[in-house]
């Protein structure tokens, strides 16, 4: 039977980023796109997210690609079972170089807020967690990982959306994140609302709203 062996290699990921066009410094939102979706279609849901407000926009594309079906579309994953701790510190270590590289770039030295939908929740999770400090998080339709269960007094105040037709993001894994955050200490908002597994136009306005609120305490 063969031994099984990793090793450590350079490979390259694609975020994209839109600025205001009005001078900063700007609040900065980066976004985690669920499994088998891609920057693109996860930029859009941020940019309905943010609206008119101000703020630097970033959405980071998974490590792992793929094509869907036929070819007819590049898309991506954050990880699968294999090797799974290794690549939790890959994408961890991605995320702070992908913020680190934005920050130098653009003129984003306002408040931080992490989002992820589906997949991307546990990676905009463990982002705030481990990839450095968060003064927001914003997530839908995926749970708290199990590795930031632990250090879940690290996180900012939070949002969590869930869609009453969710069949795999259920009430009964909303009220157990909501458990662990609060035993933590983190202030917990939630948004439920009438959809399935979808960053919807009513959860966009929401978290538009939880941005206002971000923003409004680092104005004071």
């Amino acid at each position: 039977m063969p031994t099984v062996h990793t090793l450590e290699t350079t490979t390259h990921g694609r975020y994209l980023v839109q600025a205001p066009r009005v001078a900063g410094p700007h609040p900065l939102l980066v976004g985690f796109h669920g499994y088998g979706e891609n920057a693109t279609i996860h930029f859009d849901a941020l940019a309905r997210t943010v609206a008119d407000r101000d703020w630097v926009l970033v959405s980071i594309q998974a490590l792992s690609r793929f094509y869907t079906s036929g070819d007819r579309e590049v898309v991506a994953c954050w990880m699968t079972r294999e090797d799974r701790e290794l690549v939790i510190d890959d994408n961890v270590s991605y995320v702070k170089k992908a913020v680190a590289a934005v920050r130098a770039h653009y003129d984003a030295g306002g408040p931080l807020v992490y989002a992820g939908f589906s997949q991307g929740v546990a990676t905009a999770y463990r982002a705030a967690a481990f990839a450095g400090p968060a003064d927001g998080l914003l997530v839908l339709a995926g749970d708290v990982p199990p590795d930031v269960q632990p250090v879940a007094d690290r996180l900012p105040p939070t949002l969590i959306g869930r869609g009453t037709h969710d069949d795999w993001y259920t009430a009964e894994k909303e009220r157990s994140d909501r458990a662990v955050l609060t035993a933590a200490g983190v202030f917990v908002e939630t948004h439920v609302f009438d959809a399935a597994h979808a960053w919807t136009d009513e959860f966009a306005v929401a978290g538009g709203r939880f941005l206002d609120r971000v923003g409004q305490r680092f104005e004071r």
